[in-house]
């Protein structure tokens, strides 16, 4: 698919896309899950289970994802301490991945006003802890989490959120034809789809085999790649 307009808008996934946060993710996951007495998981299994939220997440790491085999409120127990155990440890191994901060960077000199924003499952509070502290806040107008709105993605409710405010922002209607999301999951690639809009898989990221059966419009094996693949939906 490509699109006749220049980028209009920009939303990134944040797990799997700008940060590599499979670790803290993981040690969370196991550390609930030990306090409940439960299991460990390997981290590859608890990786494949990242990109839905946090509820899904946690739901999956029980092995429950239905929810027909644990009460409600001790799946909301479950879920409280996973949340209290992440935003401690958010950042004892989470980085940006490598390139990502120069293509940015290269982004922003060539685009100036291009506006970019994050759309992630991850609970909006550590999203946005998460790049303040990792120095990507400065990057993007907005910033919204799983907890964000009354739907998740794949529902393009977020990044037509998104494509409105951007277009207040810059004084002109942005369509979704000019608005691409990059994400390194199939959640990402549909929820480009919903909204009409453009996606770029990320290879190197936490779900890149499920790109596989949801391809999207243009693949990244690494960040240095989206200035170039930007250029691409021009023709």
């Amino acid at each position: 698919m490509s699109s006749a307009l220049p980028p209009g808008l920009l939303v990134f996934d944040l797990d799997g896309t700008l940060i590599d946060s499979r670790q803290d993710l993981c040690n969370s996951v196991n550390a609930t899950l030990q306090h409940f007495h439960k299991p460990k998981l390997p981290d590859a299994v608890i990786a494949s289970y990242i990109g839905d939220g946090v509820s899904m997440l946690v739901r999956r790491a029980l092995g429950d994802p239905e929810g027909d085999q644990h009460d409600e409120e001790y799946v909301t127990e479950v879920i409280t301490y996973f949340l209290d155990y992440y935003r401690a440890h958010k950042l004892d191994f989470t980085y940006v991945y490598p390139g990502v901060i120069d293509s940015l960077e290269a982004i922003r000199a060539t685009h100036p006003t291009l506006p970019m924003a994050v759309l992630t499952n991850k609970p909006v509070n550590p999203s946005r802890d998460i790049c303040n502290h990792l120095g990507l806040a400065r990057f993007f107008f907005q910033n919204y989490g799983g907890n964000s709105f009354h739907t998740k993605k794949p529902d393009p409710h977020g990044i037509l959120t998104l494509i409105a405010e951007a277009s207040a922002l810059t004084g002109r209607a942005i369509t979704p034809a000019e608005t691409i999301m990059i994400g390194d999951s199939h959640v990402d690639v549909l929820t480009a789809r919903n909204a009409g809009a453009h996606s770029i898989g990320c290879a190197f990221g936490l779900a890149p085999q499920s790109l596989i059966t949801v391809p999207p419009d243009h693949l990244a094996q690494s960040p240095t790649d989206w200035p170039a693949l930007l250029d691409s939906f021009r023709t």
